[in-house]
């Protein structure tokens, strides 16, 4: 009889057990996407905007996050920049090799209480989103990978290597704390960025249709191209006119297209994008894939602006200044040139075409001091993280590597010799994107299920 019961027990036990498990799993998942929200949400209400000065008081906040999750203190710096900030945090491993690095911006672009619907700075959670500025760009990537290492650091994982957490503070504008991390963290193996990649949703069903892997960037670079002429009186005109001269200029510039090229990169969104373009578009891409060298397949994507930036170096004009007063003959006149320069093609080049098309009485000079960088290489261990990752969420998504218009932190850490990977949270539908713009907000689905891909991802890379 007690065999018998003993029998019983035991039978009863193993069939509560997988129960119980699920039971405790669905716990631990409900408890972690919610500290994930929590976290999100409150650094929405920090605003910050260059020259606020609260990028330090939100690297404070999300330190105290680390800390109350298991990190030493000593493995947390928050070093003040300026009226910015960094914050790189350590989860130390075994040193079998080298850091992984993860990248995110705190700072965000300004966002005027007036022109929203809500306060911009004050998160509400609303019909499957949540909505405050910096909820899609970039808090809900920082917001994932802070809470993914206070997981990771609860259960006991011990890495192969260190996991170092670098966020920057002025991402958004200066990219000078980006480029100080970037040289201060250059030996790594490589880095994984928040702020670029993910899924778009399809507008109809709402269900993912590819996910995005961002593996480089075109380089930013804006030039200023300047006539300047003795002028005189409105009364007494010439053909020698600034303004005449810089019409001229800029009509040989728009008039000219940047040889096509194609990249690692390039080549395998072109060739998943065929299969959902339109026919004239996707007998064009596989024409061009094919053969770069196909001027009448080059023409006709660079007749779409969806594309035209995919194939080659872009140059437009975005802004003009010039003359000084209605009577007189312009002194000066200048037209700010914005390129979005093809990976692997160097600046002093784009400017030497520049000014070829210009004109010899053109000045041409560089504002600011852009970075170019190289795309990364398709490394096959970050290919299959992204694999195993994006499957936890999405089974089955097919995953894309791509390359940005730019810029992301991870241009600074190309530049460096880092490869850098942008594997982004944000699942979202083309017309739900409004980083940048107003009523900025994210699904919750992009945070919670960002859990689950980064939780993997890391796992698998740091292992």
């Amino acid at each position: 009889m007690r065999i018998k019961m003993l029998a019983s027990a035991l039978l009863l036990a193993s069939a509560l057990q997988p129960a119980t498990a699920a039971r405790a799993a669905t716990t631990n998942e409900a408890t972690q996407n919610a500290a994930v929200l929590d976290i999100l949400k409150k650094s929405i209400g920090f605003r910050t905007v260059q020259g606020q000065g609260q990028v330090p008081a939100y690297a404070e906040y999300l330190a105290d996050v680390l800390k109350a999750g298991g990190f030493a203190a000593e493995d947390i710096q928050v070093q003040k920049r300026g009226e910015t900030a960094t914050l790189v945090a350590r989860y130390r491993g075994t040193g079998k090799g080298k850091p992984i690095l993860l990248s995110g911006h705190m700072d965000v672009v300004e966002a005027k209480r007036e022109d929203w619907e809500r306060d911009p700075f004050v998160a509400v959670v609303e019909n499957g989103y949540v909505y405050g500025r910096g909820s899609s760009d970039n808090k809900a990537g920082v917001s994932v990978m802070v809470q993914t290492l206070v997981r990771l650091k609860q259960e006991g994982f011990k890495p192969g290597r260190d996991i170092i957490l670098a966020l920057s503070g002025d991402e958004e504008t200066d990219m000078a704390t980006t480029a100080a991390l970037a040289k201060e963290l250059k030996s790594a193996e490589l880095l994984l960025n928040s702020d670029a990649g993910g899924a778009l949703l399809d507008e109809a069903t709402g269900k993912p249709t590819v996910y995005g892997l961002q593996a480089g960037e075109k380089t930013y670079a804006d030039f200023r191209i300047t006539f300047t002429n003795p002028g005189g009186h409105s009364s007494r005109p010439s053909k020698d006119n600034a303004i005449y001269e810089l019409a001229q200029a800029i009509d040989r510039i728009a008039a000219y297209d940047f040889p096509p090229q194609i990249n690692e990169l390039t080549r395998a969104t072109l060739t998943a994008a065929a299969s959902k373009s339109p026919p004239e578009t996707a007998e064009a891409m596989k024409r061009f894939v094919a053969n770069p060298g196909d001027a009448k397949a080059a023409a006709t994507l660079s007749e779409d602006p969806e594309w035209i930036g995919t194939i080659r170096t872009t140059c437009v004009a975005t802004m003009l200044e010039g003359g000084h007063a209605l009577n007189a003959l312009p002194q000066s006149a200048s037209v700010m040139v914005n390129c979005r320069i093809f990976p692997g093609v160097g600046i002093p080049e784009i400017h030497a075409k520049l000014a070829e098309l210009a004109g010899p009485a053109a000045k041409i000079t560089i504002i600011g001091n852009p970075t170019s960088s190289d795309a990364s290489p398709l490394r096959p261990d970050v290919m299959a993280a992204a694999r195993k990752a994006v499957d936890a969420r999405s089974p089955g998504l097919p995953i894309v590597p791509n390359m940005s218009a730019g810029a992301t932190d991870s241009l600074y850490f190309r530049a460096e010799g880092v490869p850098s990977y942008g594997l982004g949270v944000t699942y979202m539908k083309a017309s739900d994107d409004f980083s940048h713009g107003l009523n900025e907000r994210v699904t919750v689905e992009s945070v919670t299920g960002g859990l689950k891909q980064w939780y993997v991802l890391l796992k698998e890379l740091a292992k």
